[in-house]
């Protein structure tokens, strides 16, 4: 069954020597429990395409449906609840804020529900002892490794118990052996049900995905 499916997805921008076409006609489907890849050369498309599927950049043309939901024709208001319920973001840069625990930055979209304070600190330490931090949630940023500050990120990212995980290129700042710890947790998260789309530059993450998409110029296609 499909949980995310585009239309003839376009995305132009205006640059300096006229329109930059970013996606043209994007048509695509993402089962259930799938953990897909995006590859292509920088500038070809794949981080537009991300950041439209995970409704925070609205494409000049065509339609993205998620669960039978048009997604951007939702009203600004319930985009973001929409964003909130469905979809947890990865970021290459971690951004965790700083003078905030391991703890209160995973606590950080749970902020706008109306759970208890307590009831959010319990489902924080939660997803944090899932991805192996239990002991370090009081630790600030500054005092965990690249790789512990990725694990913040992703639990702060499955916190809400969306989902879909959309990461971009979450490997790419990591040496190899953090890199496949943190595969390796992506993997243990799309058994348990997560559908994931990663954008990745790096073929050895392939191994671990079980769909593979590429980007050339704005065209996506099956093979490179």
């Amino acid at each position: 069954m499909s949980l995310i499916k585009t239309c003839e997805i376009n995305k132009s921008y205006k640059g300096g020597d006229g329109i930059v076409e970013a996606l043209k006609n994007v048509n695509l489907e993402i089962s259930e429990r799938e953990f897909l890849a995006l590859m292509g050369p920088s500038g070809s498309g794949k981080s537009t395409l991300l950041s439209i599927l995970g409704g925070l950049n609205p494409p000049t043309s065509g339609k993205l449906i998620i669960d039978d939901i048009d997604v951007y024709s939702l009203k600004s208001e319930r985009l973001a609840d929409f964003r909130h319920e469905y979809v947890g973001f990865v970021f290459q840069q971690y951004q965790l804020i700083p003078y905030l625990t391991a703890l209160e930055n995973v606590m950080l979209p749970l902020a706008i529900t109306s759970r208890p304070r307590r009831e959010q600190r319990d489902m924080a330490q939660t997803v944090l002892d899932k991805v192996g931090l239990g002991s370090k949630s009081l630790r600030l940023p500054n005092q965990l490794s690249g790789g512990e500050q990725n694990r913040v990120a992703i639990a702060r990212a499955i916190v809400n118990q969306p989902a879909i995980i959309f990461a971009d290129e979450p490997t790419g700042s990591l040496d190899s052996k953090t890199a496949i710890e943190l595969l390796e947790l992506f993997q243990v998260l799309n058994q348990d049900g997560l559908t994931i789309i990663m954008v990745t530059h790096n073929k050895e993450n392939l191994a671990w995905v079980s769909r593979t998409l590429y980007i050339r110029d704005g065209i996506l296609a099956p093979t490179p």
